[in-house]
């Protein structure tokens, strides 16, 4: 990989072997393997390439380089993921994941919206109720298992987990308020359930536990 070709923003960060032989974009960012060609030398970021869900799982290999997975599977997720323990997208390797969370964009920059206007022709969708916002803080959950329902993966318990935000290690303090600004839109789906609402906030419990722990008073 040409290494002069990349963006001035991620030029310093360190590229996992697996991913060297992925392409470059003309602004310099490297293209993970699920993401749409939509030209010669063109893609899509926010567009998932056709049948890759499926690819992924059946040949089993990473979302992000393409390459076979080995044991341990990684999930890159949205904070309330951590509750619900369900999102649409495969696994990757955790190096790739470490990557992405520092190199790309939209993870390292919490402001930063999608934008959904021209979307190329026949992009897929995710299944399942999306959270459109950016939660401004990343979760890699790690785990020896997971399954497939209605086509999202329902992940397993994880082995480990890192917490990160704009391109670094985030505080609890961080989690908890993107955790908090979500919480509701979550909520909203019980639609008033007292079961349902049960349910969530016990699952919440549970994802307290991998918060990060709180940083010491100096």
């Amino acid at each position: 990989m040409d290494r002069s070709k990349l963006n001035a923003a991620t030029r310093g960060i360190p590229i996992p072997d697996r991913m060297q032989h992925l392409p470059i974009n003309d602004r310099g960012f490297i293209v993970p393997w699920f993401v749409a060609q939509t030209g010669e030398r063109e893609w899509d970021f926010r567009a998932i390439g056709p049948g890759k869900v499926s690819r992924a799982v059946q040949d089993d290999v990473c979302w992000l380089c393409g390459r076979r997975l080995g044991r341990y599977r990684t999930f890159t997720i949205g904070p309330m993921c951590a509750v619900n323990r369900v999102t649409a997208e495969p696994p990757s390797h955790k190096a790739c994941c470490r990557y992405a969370v520092k190199a790309c964009p939209f993870l390292t920059m919490p402001k930063m919206v999608r934008n959904e206007k021209d979307m190329p022709i026949g992009a897929m969708q995710p299944p399942g109720e999306m959270i459109e916002r950016n939660p401004g803080v990343t979760l890699l959950w790690t785990t020896l298992s997971f399954q497939i329902r209605g086509g999202l993966f329902h992940i397993g318990p994880p082995n480990d987990v890192e917490w990160w935000a704009h391109g670094r290690r985030a505080t609890r303090e961080e989690v908890v308020a993107s955790v908090e600004s979500g919480l509701p839109i979550l909520a909203a789906t019980c639609e008033g359930d007292a079961e349902c609402l049960s349910a969530l906030a016990s699952a919440l419990r549970l994802a307290e536990a991998f918060f990060p722990l709180a940083e010491a008073a100096e």
